[in-house]
């Protein structure tokens, strides 16, 4: 059972040794706040379209690798402005935005990846999602059983936990909802931090040191199979949080690794309820485009029914972003992100055989 929690916080300097403050950002927020609010969402207009569609038909129609549509190859006259203010809300803002109103079913598949790409040049510049090097990724079941390899979350019809991913913006776009469920579920991490801060400040301390975080085997040249890296960190004004929520538990596989201590356990459990607690649940429906600032808001998703047949299936575009404007991360970052350095490209996977691609569709 969670204790209430509110914004206020009540600690002393014999509460917590290094004395955590409470984050106080735009944010943090609670689902329930938000839940009859659509500040955050954003409405394209007709000649928002209309210079969309135009963008498109300049395209070169040779194109093999979206790689090459950068801003110049997708201008947006008019539509840039709203996109830029709209990135700069979830990197300095609250951290997330909903676009809507794409008429999806008027495009090709690599038209909708297209403007999907096209759009999300004015948030970031794409890093690899995998191994693999995916640039565009896809978020769909592929059926794998349990034991393959290649099996993520993201590729099944089950329900996610609340994680973040490697990058500093991440984006989905709709091409297909399922049948039932697959409701998208974010919760603010600053509002997380100042509850258990309130009502449980034993607990913080734990997550603000380092877990051992397994890479699933999509290991770096040079890196070990696991990283150290704290859910919380206060870095350069900021409180930063990292939370790979699956990959923390399966670094208790990883020989070498010791087990998790109660205090890690409990911290861990709170967290999550946390999350649930204060969440937003939303629809990305056909057409919908999701943004999400990763270092201060976790995702989820709620497990889906899906069609039978095959064009009809939940499909979901998905593109992780370096933000131009991105935040100074702290130095422990750099084991995940490769550098920290405030306006370089950072964040995806890189490992040895890594090609960067851009598929239309993934098997």
């Amino acid at each position: 059972m969670l204790k209430s929690a509110t914004m206020k916080t009540k600690t002393s300097p014999n509460t917590l040794k290094d004395l955590r403050a409470p984050v106080c950002e735009p944010s943090v927020w609670h689902g329930a706040e938000l839940n009859n609010d659509n500040i955050w969402v954003h409405r394209l207009t007709d000649s928002d379209i209309a210079e969309i569609d135009t963008a498109l038909e300049k395209l070169p129609e040779d194109i093999s690798d979206l790689s090459t549509i950068g801003l110049s190859q997708f201008p947006l006259p008019n539509l840039s402005k709203k996109l830029w203010e709209l990135q700069r809300d979830v990197v300095e803002g609250r951290g997330f935005v909903l676009i809507k109103g794409i008429p999806i079913e008027r495009y090709s598949r690599f038209e909708a990846a297209a403007l999907y790409w096209g759009i999300g040049q004015y948030f970031g510049t794409p890093v690899s999602q995998n191994a693999v090097g995916h640039l565009l990724g896809h978020v769909k079941d592929l059926g794998y059983p349990e034991n393959d390899p290649r099996r993520r979350g993201y590729q099944t019809r089950e329900p996610l936990r609340y994680h973040t991913d490697s990058c500093d913006i991440v984006g989905l776009m709709c091409l297909r909802h399922a049948k039932s469920g697959g409701l998208s579920s974010i919760v603010s991490a600053g509002a997380i931090h100042n509850a258990i801060l309130e009502t449980r400040p034993d607990l913080l301390d734990a997550l603000y040191e380092p877990f051992q975080i397994s890479r699933i085997g999509e290991i770096p040249e040079g890196k070990q199979p696991w990283y150290p890296m704290p859910v919380f960190s206060t870095f350069s004004g900021h409180m930063t949080s990292m939370y790979p929520a699956r990959d923390l538990r399966m670094g208790q596989a990883v020989p070498g690794v010791p087990p998790l201590n109660s205090k890690q356990e409990e911290a861990l459990a709170l967290l999550d309820e946390y999350a649930e607690a204060f969440s937003l649940k939303m629809e990305i429906a056909p057409g919908d485009i999701q943004f999400l600032h990763n270092h201060t808001i976790y995702h989820s998703r709620t497990k889906y029914e899906d069609y039978e047949e095959a064009d009809r299936q939940r499909h979901m575009l998905r593109l992780w972003l370096s933000a131009p404007n991105g935040r100074a991360l702290p130095p422990c970052f750099a084991e995940r992100y490769g550098t920290v350095e405030v306006g370089a490209v950072r964040g995806g996977i890189l490992c040895p055989g890594t090609t960067l691609s851009t598929p239309l569709d993934v098997a």
